[in-house]
């Protein structure tokens, strides 16, 4: 939720706060200070700067966005609602960057993690097999393609009409 900067501000505002209540013996409120320390801690591990580089990837500014997301130091250690996710974002940013293998490695990564929607996890898939296809690479971009069949009643139109073309194209080769 909040970039590295504004959570390291934040908590060094706690950590001058919690000095100030151990110096004044008000141990309740020390406690609490300890307690939103811990949960900023927390926070950067488990959710990262993953909300600011949504925002500046839904605004279309991939610069920040790469930036943001390399604020992540171990993505690994995101939850894993997160974790699909970022490699979602970071897919995003490779391909607007013409980086398709990296793409298609962030892209494979955040199929296998619970995404915000059926619709998103298709688009990850659809996206593997488009770069599979552009690559040569038809068998796989089959195996992509049929793990989407099992998702057509959930996704929009638009994603089955994307679908469709990807099918009429491996036709064709």
């Amino acid at each position: 939720m909040f970039s590295n900067r504004v959570r390291i501000f934040i908590a060094f505002v706690f950590l001058l706060s919690l000095g100030l209540l151990l110096y004044l013996h008000i141990y309740e409120l020390a406690a609490v200070a300890v307690m939103m320390i811990m949960l900023l801690i927390w926070d950067y591990f488990k959710q990262g700067t993953l909300i600011v580089a949504a925002k500046y990837f839904h605004a279309k500014d991939y610069v920040k966005t790469e930036a943001s997301l390399k604020e992540i130091t171990r993505p690994e250690w995101l939850s894993k609602k997160r974790r699909g996710f970022y490699e979602y974002i970071y897919g995003g940013v490779c391909i607007q960057k013409q980086d398709f293998e990296e793409a298609e490695r962030h892209y494979e990564l955040a199929a296998q993690y619970p995404l915000h929607t059926v619709n998103d996890h298709v688009a990850a898939l659809v996206t593997v097999a488009n770069i599979n296809i552009r690559f040569g690479n038809y068998d796989k971009a089959k195996a992509y393609l049929q793990l989407t069949e099992k998702h057509t009643d959930k996704i929009t139109a638009k994603m089955r009409d994307v679908i469709g073309r990807l099918h009429q194209e491996l036709k064709k080769h």
